[in-house]
């Protein structure tokens, strides 16, 4: 995590780690996401930030707008004061991960950072990094079952006031050590409701934590960032099972015909990395 500023603890950074996305399409239909930061290390002399979110979020979208949270004079957050930033042509500022199976697609930060510099607005933000994903070796430290986090706009809700996100706790449904069904991914067991695409699914133990034999690690603390959530089990009408990526809210009337069934299927971060080689392409790197 980001830590230049050394006053937040790390579970307020983690409510600064992420953006609200509020895209229309041709049609004028609006739909709510989530979004939230990741620094990419290209070199031992460069890195990157951008906003990390679901191709299914951007795809047909004209124009997006995000909610930053203005900074002050010397780097810090101004809680109550927020800002929209908004971008035309929004799915065209998308890079989209090679593999069509996986949902996920990047945007640099520097396209709002440019907006909002000829606005006169410094941001707050913070950014998670390739240090917060777990490899092989962190993995096979972890139990079948972990307590998450994951941090989004589940229904388009946030604290509208103090631009905050809404924070979920669950549980990990199936070992995030394999990949479910053959696919880089896990199962969580939270709450996965329409608006939470693109959310970050963190393991986040501050203060202490019991490892898989049962040993208590006391004053220590585990923050990985495990995945992004992109879909879910839901059951049909007609009595069947399906695997349907979680919806955007939509500012119009639905239909019901899906029950979700609070599972949660998460794209394993290591695929965030699969962009380096798209990143050094396009940035000539």
């Amino acid at each position: 995590m980001d830590n230049k500023n050394f006053s937040l603890s790390i579970m307020e950074q983690l409510c600064f780690s992420t953006t609200r996305i509020e895209a229309t399409d041709s049609n004028g239909n609006i739909s709510v996401g989530t979004g939230f930061f990741f620094c990419f290390k290209i070199d031992e002399n460069t890195s990157i930030p951008f906003v990390v979110t679901n191709k299914h979020m951007v795809n047909g979208m004209k124009t997006g707008q995000f909610m930053f949270t203005k900074a002050d004079d010397s780097g810090n957050p101004i809680n109550k004061e927020h800002i929209k930033i908004y971008i035309d042509q929004f799915e065209q500022q998308w890079f989209f991960h090679p593999d069509d199976d996986v949902d996920l697609c990047i945007m640099p930060v520097d396209k709002i950072h440019n907006i909002a510099q000829k606005q006169g607005v410094p941001l707050f933000y913070r950014t998670y990094d390739e240090t917060l994903i777990p490899d092989s070796y962190k993995l096979n430290e972890l139990d079948a079952v972990e307590d998450i986090l994951m941090i989004g706009y589940p229904n388009g809700l946030w604290d509208s006031v103090n631009n905050k996100p809404i924070i979920r706790k669950g549980i990990t449904a199936t070992d995030v050590k394999f990949d479910y069904k053959g696919k880089k991914e896990f199962l969580i067991d939270a709450a996965c409701f329409p608006g939470s695409s693109g959310s970050p699914v963190l393991l986040c133990n501050v203060g202490g934590y019991n490892d898989k034999n049962g040993s208590l690690i006391l004053g220590g603390t585990r923050l990985f960032l495990l995945g992004i959530l992109y879909a879910g089990p839901q059951l049909t009408v007609e009595g069947d099972i399906k695997v349907v990526t979680i919806p955007n809210v939509q500012h119009k009337a639905l239909v019901v015909s899906q029950i979700p069934n609070n599972l949660g299927c998460v794209i394993k971060s290591s695929r965030i990395l699969d962009f380096i080689p798209i990143i050094k392409q396009k940035f000539n790197l």
